[in-house]
């Protein structure tokens, strides 16, 4: 996934989209969902590979919400986004394969971790995912 340094988003976007997933999630735990949890990682592959102009949430987003908001007054990069795009398409992967495969702890255990990060990133604003995305750039500038 190369960076886009030119391309932000408005940080309420990511927001409502880490809010949708958080109810997504919450429900492929009370139901053990394999093919919830698969359709949310799809939802994450999306943003991870084609960008968050695509992303369901994000368009969602932009059709929906945006217009009863104000203007835009915070914009952030989107490769940190996209990153942690990426990394919930994992946690999502393995949880649906877990329920999937008949191993429901493994499938409960991903999704948890993944709602975990998904109430932090809508609760809070911390993306877990993107400052991953920073770590990472770090060590990798520090190797080089």
């Amino acid at each position: 996934m190369p960076d886009s340094p030119a391309r932000t988003v408005d940080v309420r976007g990511p927001r409502f989209a880490a809010w949708v997933t958080s109810a997504v999630l919450a429900v492929v735990l009370l139901t053990a969902s394999g093919w919830l949890a698969a359709a949310q990682a799809v939802v994450f592959a999306v943003g991870a590979a084609a960008g968050l102009r695509y992303a369901p949430y994000g368009v969602l987003f932009r059709a929906l919400v945006a217009p009863r908001l104000g203007p835009v007054r915070e914009r952030e990069p989107e490769p940190p986004v996209r990153f942690a795009q990426l990394v919930g398409f994992v946690f999502a992967a393995v949880g649906a394969g877990g329920y999937l495969a008949g191993a429901p702890v493994l499938g409960a255990v991903a999704t948890g971790l993944a709602l975990v990060a998904a109430l932090l990133n809508a609760a809070t604003g911390f993306c877990l995912g993107c400052e991953l995305y920073l770590t990472v750039r770090r060590a990798r500038a520090r190797t080089v």
